[in-house]
């Protein structure tokens, strides 16, 4: 019988560190008691991600995590003597077709609350399902559908990551001919009672997704306060109209009619005073610029009712915040007659002459001896 070679979790994270456990993780596994070795060098928070109806794009917005990097999420420590052990990723999983499946099989077994689920794009509900499919056992193909059914009811978290899994997103749009749900949505319908965490957008900026997860590992889901559509308050407990750069255009009744123009871009469609995000002060691309940065309105992509109606850039209602009074109105049928500019001179000029004739009431009079003085 041949020496079973023992591995140090030093020489784990070493080989892993060097990119063999993407790269080469089938082979890896096979090893004759890897996995157990592996499982016992770190303290690691077991993490399955699955991907229904979705574009895969939140997943191309997690890999560009900066800080820290995608390799320190999935290979380091993100707390000290803590780690993420990647059940499986689609983009950067080296397991696939029946492998993946037993993988499936055994978080399925495992007990309640020892495994986080992170589920990116909608769940099809229509026809039990049948338009997202993924693997299959003895000819019988399993839906997305199934498969969050089975797994749900036994993790200790799912983290909808991007607002397709968050609230239904573009695959939700009417008509909907899939039947597309939220996985919240697709839970209550079966009374399964596990908690979900939202982190919408579309995508959702690769911190809103490693902050939340990094919440939970630090202080557990009690640490993570929601908001009441489920979302973070760290990343979407502001209005995006509150430190947007535009705003003193907004007030100023100075609306951009064309893109390209000066000025607010709610005209054009802005949806950053109903939307709750960080974006105008975290930005993307490692803080280098943001939507509006670009000279594009806000969408709102991070709100249930992403997309908006039937135009991206149809104008929204505002009921958070207003111009002050003395502003043009926000919406108007047609432009007002009366300029503000011009309403503003007359009084500045209304008020100097006010103010003017104030003054040569009050100057002071001559005293009697000064008045004396004079005479004599």
């Amino acid at each position: 019988m041949s020496e079973q070679k023992q591995w140090s979790r030093r020489q784990i994270l070493s080989l892993f560190a060097k990119g063999s456990g993407i790269l080469m993780g089938a082979s890896l596994f096979q090893i004759p008691g890897f996995t157990k070795l592996f499982a016992e060098a770190v303290d690691e928070i077991p993490v399955l991600f699955l991907q229904g109806g979705s574009c895969t794009g939140c997943s191309v917005s997690l890999l560009n995590s900066v800080s820290p990097t995608i390799q320190d999420v999935l290979l380091g420590q993100i707390l000290p003597g803590t780690s993420l052990s990647v059940l499986w990723h689609s983009n950067v999983s080296a397991a696939q077709g029946h492998q993946v499946m037993e993988i499936l099989d055994d978080v399925k077994s495992r007990p309640k609350g020892s495994f986080v689920l992170v589920m990116e794009g909608t769940i099809q509900t229509k026809d039990d399902g049948i338009y997202c499919e993924f693997g299959e056992r003895d000819g019988k193909h399993y839906t997305m559908y199934e498969h969050l059914l089975e797994l749900a009811p036994n993790a200790m978290a799912i983290i909808s990551m991007g607002t397709c899994a968050a609230f239904g997103g573009i695959p939700a749009a009417p008509p909907n001919p899939t039947g597309s749900k939220s996985v919240k949505a697709v839970l209550d319908e079966h009374g399964i009672d596990t908690p979900v965490v939202n982190v919408p957008g579309c995508p959702p900026h690769p911190d809103w997704v490693v902050g939340t997860i990094a919440t939970v590992l630090i202080g557990g889901l009690g640490a993570v306060d929601v908001d009441q559509h489920g979302r973070p308050k760290a990343f979407y407990g502001t209005l995006i109209h509150d430190n947007c750069p535009l705003r003193g255009h907004f007030d100023a009744g100075k609306f951009a009619r064309d893109f390209g123009e000066k000025g607010c871009l709610y005209e054009l469609g802005c949806k950053g005073p109903v939307t709750h995000s960080d974006c105008p002060t975290r930005k993307w691309n490692n803080g280098v610029n943001w939507i509006i940065g670009a000279g594009h309105p806000c969408m709102g992509c991070v709100e249930p009712f992403f997309p908006h109606g039937d135009n991206i850039f149809e104008r929204v209602p505002i009921h958070f915040a207003t111009a002050p009074a003395t502003y043009p109105p926000i919406v108007t049928d047609r432009p007002s007659k009366v300029d503000p500019v011009v309403t503003g001179i007359l009084g500045a000029a209304a008020g100097a002459a006010a103010g003017a004739a104030a003054m040569s009431k009050k100057k002071k009079k001559p005293d009697e001896s000064t008045v004396k003085e004079k005479e004599e």
